[in-house]
Parts: structure tokens; sequence; C-alpha cells
């Protein structure tokens, strides 16, 4: 039975030291590249796109939208990249040796990657506020918060599946390149999917990464595309799936014992 044996804090507290003595690399390049998107989007489209039939101002739209961009992209880059780091230096045998459950190895691989993820939007959203103070005043806080954890938990499974199924850097990258990415990108991150064509709305609602997107901004505005219920329930079954698809990898040993 799969079950946490207590182990998983000191992986935990392993991750976290991981990303935070590389911090410049890990948090400040993430939230400067976000505020990048921001100055210039914004300065292009803010009098030509109207979002929310105009109840929202473009750049206050794009916020809550880098910020889970930026959430999710920091949580697979931190668990993904961790695993295929110890499998290709051979130091994977040492979490493997440790009476460690699939459980243990899943939270603090997760865990770790959800902090750098959270942490990450927290810095994204404490820098870009100041370009639209509004977006101080959160509509529904309690939506931010469990689409902000939701999302971060998704990306950090994915990350965690990607670092299992990847042999090298080059698949890695690809998996992120081909799939994370673009998901991300046409997630409604800079845009509403209602100004598409009736063919791309119909494309966007197949991918989870939109109800994510679309859940936590509704904690802003109290605006969606979609109904927030609605959106909660299919990333938490997204996660559900992931998590159990995750946890069965971890105790197959598959591409990690052979």
């Amino acid at each position: 039975m799969t079950t946490l044996r207590g182990g998983w804090r000191t992986l935990l507290y392993k991750e976290l030291l991981r990303f935070w003595k590389v911090s410049f690399q890990t948090i400040a390049a993430p939230v400067l590249t976000a505020l990048l998107y921001l100055l210039i989007f914004s300065h292009v489209l803010e009098a030509h796109v109207a979002v929310f039939d105009g109840r929202v101002r473009y750049t206050a739209f794009l916020i809550p939208g880098l910020v889970m961009m930026s959430v999710l992209q920091n949580s697979f880059a931190n668990s993904s990249s961790s695993l295929i780091q110890s499998k290709i230096n051979g130091n994977i045998i040492f979490v493997l040796l440790p009476p460690l459950s699939p459980l243990d190895l899943y939270v603090a691989y997760v865990a770790g990657a959800m902090v750098r993820g959270l942490v990450v939007g927290l810095g994204v959203f404490a820098i870009t506020v100041w370009f639209e103070p509004s977006t101080l005043f959160l509509a529904n806080p309690g939506w931010v918060l469990a689409f902000a954890l939701l999302g971060s938990c998704i990306l950090a499974t994915m990350g965690l599946i990607a670092g299992i199924w990847a042999d090298k850097f080059d698949q890695l990258a690809a998996f992120q390149n081909f799939i994370i990415v673009p998901a991300t990108f046409l997630s409604g991150v800079f845009y509403s999917i209602k100004s598409l064509p009736p063919f791309w709305q119909a494309l966007s609602h197949a991918n989870p990464f939109f109800y994510m997107i679309d859940g936590f901004r509704y904690g802003f505005f109290g605006l969606s595309d979609v109904p927030p219920l609605g959106s909660l329930l299919v990333v938490g079954a997204f996660c559900l799936a992931l998590m159990l698809a995750a946890l069965a990898l971890l105790k197959s040993g598959w591409k990690l014992r052979s």
C-alpha cells in the first residue's frame, strides 16, 4: 500500500534548496520575462483589444494570465529538471535506495515544484500589480488560491512524468516546447477565447490549461469565459488522473530502477 513514511520531508528540503540556491535563475529570471510580456503586450494592444465587453482594461486582464502562466511553467520546470538531472548524473540511486514509498517521492517532488511555481507567481504579481493597482483587490480570493494550487500541482506532476519518461535533456525540451508551451500560450493568457472564431473556441475548450487560466482570472474580476465551477471540476479531474498516473509510474520503477 502506498503511504507516506516521513522521508519525503528530507527530499522536499533538498528540492527547495536546489532551486533556492540559484534563485536568480529560477525566480528572478521568470519574473523579468513576465514583466517584459506585460510591457510589450499592454503597450501594443491596450487601445486595440477589448475584453469582457470592455469591463476590464487589457493590462489588468493580462496580469492574472501572466501570473498563472509563470506558476505553471515554473512548476513544470522544477520537477522535470530535477529528475532528469538526477538520472543523467547517476545520483538518482541515492533517492531510490532509502525506504521511500512512491507517495513519498511524489509528494516531495511535486510539493517542491509547487513552491517554486507559487513563489515565482507571487513575484510576478508583486511586480506587475504596480502597472494596474486595481488587480490588488481580488473579487474572489478563494478561487485564486484553488486554481493556483491545482494548476501548480498539475504542472508539477506533468514535470515528474516527463522527467521519468525522458532519457536526455533533448527529449525533455521537446516535451516542454511541443506540449507545455503551446498549451499555455493557447489557453487565453493574452486574449479572451470569445474573440476567437467558433472552431478555435471549441478547440480551446479541449485544452485543460484554458480552464486553469480562466478560473484563476475569475478570482480576480468575478468574470470568466466559462463558469468557474465547471473549470474547477475539469481541473480537479485532470489533476487526479495525472496524480494516479505518476504514482503508478513511480511504483513500477519504469526508467528509474532499470
